[in-house]
Formats: C-alpha cells, structure tokens, sequence
C-alpha cells in the first residue's frame, strides 16, 4: 500500500491530536513590547499514574523516501508533543484506533514552522526527520519506578510505505 503524505493542518489532524503553530493564534505582547507570546498551543496530558511533564531535546537522523511503516507506537497514560528547533519540515504518521490495534493510516508533511501534539492512546510513528539531520524540543511524560509503563508498539503488516 502507498501512502502519500498532505499537508498538515489542524483541521485534517485534529482527530489525533493538535498542531502545534503559531498562525491562527494571536499573540500578546511581553517584556515591554518587544516579544510576541503565543500561550497554549496545545494541551500537556501526563499526570496519569504520577507522571510529570518532562521536556526533551531529540536528535532525528533522516529517514530515506520513500519509507516504510513497519512499526507503530502509542502511550496509553500521556500526550507526547515534538516541535522542530532547526525549522526543518519532517513527517508525521498516525493510525486511527481498530478494532485489534491500529487502523487506517494518514501521512502529513509537517512544515519547519509547525509542532504536533499526539492525544494520549494515539498511534503514531516514531520521529521522521526527511532532509536533514532535525532537533526537536519534546514534550511528554517522565516518571519514576512504578509510575506505569507508556509505551504500547504493534507491527503493521503489511507495511505501508508512505512518500511526499
């Protein structure tokens, strides 16, 4: 199966989650009126069992298009947000939920000014950096021993390969 990936818009991904961007939203003005601040973009789900917020930097190696799905994840106790420090476009690849895992598969082409932000219990791909080696600030859930597990993979056979 081919997959081909659209643009990513809040509206054709809004049942997985939310696009993290700045257009669309107005700002306020801080620090004396030099700084536009654009607050709450996207909401932050991970106090489930004793998580906490925990913010990340990713290092992405890039993946070679057209790839192939093999592998989905999703985390069952948080959201899990990634936005790109490098302005860099990478792909995103979620499954809606089946009946015995996951479902139909969408592509988006997320561009270096946009985030997203996966809703808990959401099927996605790991990270997809195209292009070029990408930093990402993350934003999800840490927690100690005991604080449950937040991670489910399934295979997706058979694969799907996605391209732009």
């Amino acid at each position: 199966m081919l997959l081909k990936a659209e643009p990513l818009t809040p509206e054709a991904f809004a049942p997985f989650g939310d696009v993290i961007q700045a257009e669309g939203h107005t700002p306020r003005l801080i620090n004396e009126g030099t700084c536009e601040r654009f607050d709450d973009l996207a909401p932050v789900d991970v106090s489930a069992e004793g998580g906490r917020p925990l913010i990340s930097i990713f290092k992405a190696t890039p993946r070679a298009l057209p790839f192939e799905v093999r592998v989905m994840e999703r985390h069952p106790l948080s959201s899990q947000a990634f936005y790109p420090l490098d302005a860099a476009p990478f792909l995103v690849v979620v499954a809606e939920n089946g009946s015995a895992g996951v479902g139909r598969l969408r592509a988006f082409r997320a561009a270096g000014d946009q985030g997203v932000s996966y809703r808990r219990n959401t099927w996605h791909h790991a990270l997809l950096a195209i292009g070029q080696t990408s930093r990402f600030l993350v934003v999800d859930r840490g927690g100690g021993p005991g604080s449950g597990e937040n991670c489910e993979e399934t295979r997706v056979e058979p694969a799907v390969v996605v391209t732009l």
